[in-house]
């Protein structure tokens, strides 16, 4: 059943998961309102628990938990969010109805997030440039009536502890050339393919649109460096984001979903990049878990990568098997078929 009442977020302009779900409720025609702040000082005040840890977007659900006191919930993480507003708002759904179909989606959402975030981070803060343009125009996104020495403070905060935090995405001197390639592919990627289709599946956008606009608000909109490689490089990717942020006008159903078999061989082109640079870090980043090491490396793309290894990850992974898994034999071929050859396949060698 369709709920009439609005949906609160929490979220803030650099953030480049608030700009992939206001986009997406954009589109889906979910009432929302959107509170501009940090979760741990807005829920408070609402008397809601904030989630641990505070990510952005936050939202607010009415909770389940019948001795909840203010009957709502604080809850964080995009992708499970998708799935869950799909159940109360069924129509203009971003999840297509084919499961192998859905499973790639699910893939290029986890992409954008776990891997195009790093170009985000490491252009933010690794070029001198757009480090300075960043740590100056964040803190007015959270309060742009900020007095002059506040403002001057936060600057100084935000950078140092941004750019101290460089290590964990990866981003060093040594892997900045990496990173710099898999972003102008990325890219070239984008163009040849949205030169076929205006979406990743077809003609009507999928989780994997939002996810992947997301982050490209920021390398395309925020910061100076991806921004011009990106006009260099993609004209189309540059147009399409300013497409994406409001697409409450789009007309669909469900024959614009473009079926595994007829996808454009661009889409292939994205495909590569998955597996060339996000799969050998899963990888690594699982076996490093496992091991018990608190950071990893592992030669990617020809060079030595390392970096923090995240528990989330892990879980990113076993999500991705498990719904390889979920898929019945003949699902499960179609999908291997079109990921042959990518670099992708490894991550189901053993399933």
């Amino acid at each position: 059943m369709t709920s009439s009442k609005r949906i609160t977020l929490i979220g803030a302009p650099p953030s480049p998961y608030t700009h992939k779900m206001v986009a997406l409720l954009r589109y889906r025609h979910i009432p929302y309102n959107l509170k501009w702040g940090m979760p741990d000082e807005i829920l408070p005040k609402m008397g809601i628990e904030p989630p641990k840890p505070g990510l952005l977007p936050t939202f607010v659900f009415e909770s389940e938990d019948e001795d909840e006191v203010c009957g709502a919930i604080a809850v964080c993480d995009s992708t499970p969010i998708i799935r869950r507003l799909e159940d109360s708002y069924p129509e203009r759904s971003v999840l297509p109805v084919d499961p192998a179909l859905a499973f790639i989606d699910y893939l290029l959402e986890d992409f954008a997030d776990e891997w195009c975030t790093k170009y985000m981070f490491h252009y933010r803060w690794h070029p001198q440039a757009d480090a300075d343009n960043a740590s100056t125009l964040l803190p007015l996104g959270y309060n742009v009536s900020l007095p002059a020495e506040q403002h001057k403070h936060f600057k100084q905060h935000f950078s140092a502890r941004q750019i101290s935090r460089l290590y964990v995405v990866g981003s060093n001197d040594t892997t900045a050339p990496i990173i710099d390639a898999s972003y102008r592919r990325f890219l070239k990627a984008m163009e040849a393919h949205l030169a076929a289709q205006p979406y990743m599946l077809g003609h009507r956008p999928g989780a994997g649109d939002f996810a992947l606009y997301g982050q490209l608000t920021q390398l395309v909109g925020f910061d100076p460096t991806p921004r011009a490689i990106a006009h260099k490089l993609s004209s189309r990717t540059v147009a399409w984001v300013d497409q994406m942020a409001d697409l409450s006008g789009l007309e669909v159903q469900q024959s614009q979903w473009v079926t595994l078999e007829q996808q454009p061989e661009s889409l292939r082109g994205l495909l590569n990049e998955v597996g060339r640079m996000y799969v050998p870090a899963l990888l690594a980043n699982a076996q490093a878990l496992a091991a018990g090491e608190k950071s990893w490396q592992a030669e990617i793309d020809g060079a030595t990568w390392s970096q923090q290894t995240f528990s989330y990850q892990v879980k990113c992974l076993k999500w991705l098997e498990q719904g390889y898994a979920s898929l019945n034999d003949l699902d499960r071929r179609r999908v291997d078929q079109l990921l042959k050859g990518t670099g992708c396949e490894v991550l189901f060698s053993g399933i």
